[in-house]
Order: C-alpha cells, then sequence, then structure tokens
C-alpha cells in the first residue's frame, strides 16, 4: 500500500477519535478535537499531492479518498447540530448531505458511462466554505468551554456585559449559524452547478 492511500485511511481512523472528542465536549476534549480534525483536513491535501506527483492513483485512493472527506466533514456537521449552544440548525446539515448523496449518484452515472466530472471552482469554493465553517465553529467550541472552566460564565453572559465582552458574546452565540448558512449556499449552488452542467449524463443515449 502506497503513502496516498495510507494517509487516506489515517484520515478514516481519525474519524470516530474526532466523534468521541466533540461528543465529550470539555475543554481539552474540544482542543484535541480542532487539532485532530486539522491533522485530517492536512492529510486531506497531502495524500492528493503525493499520489499525483508519485504517480500513486490507484483504484482504492479514488474510491477512499472521496468517502474519507465526506465521512470527516459530515461527522463535524451532524455533531454540531446536537450542540445547543451554537444553534446550527438541522435543514442546513440536511441541504448538504442530500448535495453529496446527489452528486455522488451524478459521478456513478457518468462512470457508468465512462465520463470523468472534474472538480469544478464551484466544487472547490464549497469545499473551502466548509473547512471554514467547521474549523472556526471549532474555535467557538473551545471558547465557550474555556470561559465556563476558568472564568465561570457562558456566551449569554458575555451579552450581558458591556463593551467588547458584549460584542464577543454576541459572535459566539450567531457565528455558527452564519457560517453554516453561508456553507449550505455555496454547498447548494455547487450542486445545482453540477447539474446543470452535466445534465446531458442523465439522457439515455440509444444506438
Amino acid at each position: 500500500m502506497n503513502l496516498a492511500n495510507k494517509l487516506t485511511i489515517l484520515r478514516v481512523l481519525l474519524v470516530p477519535i474526532f466523534i468521541i472528542l466533540v461528543i465529550i465536549d470539555s475543554f481539552w476534549a474540544n482542543i484535541f478535537a480542532l487539532l485532530v480534525f486539522i491533522a485530517a483536513s492536512i492529510t486531506d491535501y497531502y495524500d492528493g499531492v503525493i499520489a499525483r506527483k508519485q504517480n500513486m492513483v490507484t483504484i482504492f485512493g479514488i474510491f477512499l479518498d472521496p468517502l474519507a472527506d465526506k465521512l470527516l466533514v459530515t461527522s463535524a456537521f451532524i455533531l454540531f447540530v446536537g450542540i445547543y449552544t451554537l444553534n446550527v440548525p438541522a435543514w442546513m446539515v440536511i441541504c448538504i448531505i442530500a448535495r453529496e448523496f446527489i452528486i455522488t449518484g451524478l459521478r456513478s452515472i457518468a462512470a457508468s458511462k465512462n465520463i470523468i466530472i472534474p472538480a469544478s471552482m464551484a466544487g472547490k469554493v464549497k469545499t473551502t466554505s466548509q473547512m471554514i465553517a467547521i474549523i472556526t465553529i471549532l474555535v467557538i467550541l473551545v471558547v465557550n468551554a474555556a470561559l465556563t472552566k476558568f472564568f465561570f460564565i457562558t456566551s449569554y453572559d458575555l451579552v450581558d456585559m458591556h463593551g467588547w465582552q458584549h460584542i464577543l458574546g454576541l459572535i459566539l452565540i450567531h457565528a455558527p449559524f452564519w457560517l453554516m448558512l453561508i456553507a449550505t449556499i455555496f454547498t447548494l449552488y455547487s450542486g445545482i452547478s453540477y447539474l446543470i452542467s452535466h445534465k446531458k449524463i442523465f439522457i439515455d443515449q440509444k444506438n
């Protein structure tokens, strides 16, 4: 097994560790969850670079790499819905996951017709917006846990204060919603863009 595939497998193995850490929801657990997610994201970048530069592209890697990405990202979004302080609506996560199922189906149909659908700019923007949202929300979880552990207050207590504390409280409470909304909009846009650009794939060609 080549190095690129080993990095992809490592990313898959990091997913349950990430899930457990977020569920624990303590100060140190949240810090380690953030570090694990960043580490997994780094492996996502380097396994692709290594595979292309060293000609290590394999069928196994083509199958597992996008699966590992979806496991990591969807796990984070689903976990966020269960954390009430984040105010992340379930419908946003449902839209994001539905888009992934639909585009995976599109790629499967295309593959059956020997058509490769390359990553588009909209898809790259979607991925970037999702990563920014997840990492920022994980940082917010760390800050919320630090407020409780070291200062015995919550973000809602900060809102009742004045000055920068009030502003910080508003950011901690409302930023997850808006970050998720932006990620959801880009995700849906990229999905619709893929479907429109490759709509001919759904047309059965008869001899």
